[in-house]
């Protein structure tokens, strides 16, 4: 296990995490430390507690939107795929039409 400080909030934090993954870590902890500056930007005076928690409300807000916006584009993929059936019935209905159309234009030359 390997050991790395973050500095979130303006505060230090020792954690541990696996060989190899403090560099995502310190990643992880950059986006909560931008969000802590946002939060103590917006709204000066908030205690430690408040500025994670502010912090984590906008690192939500951001995660729900992301999820409403990936279902949009899964609903819009799930609608474009069904066009292609639809596509082929329409095809297959103009063609009986035409087909219809010839035979009513055939006996009408007969008659």
């Amino acid at each position: 296990m390997a050991e790395i400080m973050l500095q979130i909030a303006g505060r230090p934090y020792q954690l541990r995490c696996r060989d190899g993954e403090e560099a995502h870590m310190a990643h992880l902890a950059q986006i909560i430390e931008d969000k802590a500056y946002q939060a103590q930007r917006s709204t000066p005076g908030l205690t430690e507690v408040r500025t994670l928690l502010f912090a984590a409300l906008f690192m939500a807000d951001e995660l729900n939107e992301l999820k409403r916006a990936a279902a949009g584009r899964q609903e819009q993929l799930a609608l474009d795929g069904d066009d292609e059936p639809a596509a082929r019935a329409v095809e297959a209905l103009a063609a009986r039409v035409e087909k219809l159309s010839e035979a009513l234009a055939a006996r009408a030359a007969d008659a």
